[in-house]
């Protein structure tokens, strides 16, 4: 089961854990196992068939561009985090 690791702005929908232990080959099907463990999880992750614009997913210590459709392996790390934008390029 991949461990997955809650933001803290989320934490109040897992009962205030930071870590969970969910099923799930894909970033979707632990997706839809937290929201069966801890209902309302899913609508502050996903936007229709993808991740929201304003998350990013990590699965073993890489963000993935697949979202919801990238593997997990039964030891995998899945960590939610929000989307850090770019800013301005400033030149010397």
């Amino acid at each position: 089961m991949a461990i997955v690791f809650i933001p803290s702005l989320m934490q109040k929908l897992t009962e205030d854990k930071a870590t969970v232990v969910v099923d799930g080959g894909t970033v979707r099907e632990v997706i839809n196992n937290l929201e069966n463990l801890y209902p309302g999880i899913k609508v502050k992750l996903v936007d229709g068939f993808k991740m929201k614009s304003n998350i990013s997913v990590a699965v073993d210590g890489e963000v993935t561009p697949l979202g919801i459709l990238e593997k997990v392996n039964k030891n995998s790390e899945v960590h939610f985090l929000p989307a850090i934008g770019g800013g301005d390029v400033i030149t010397l």
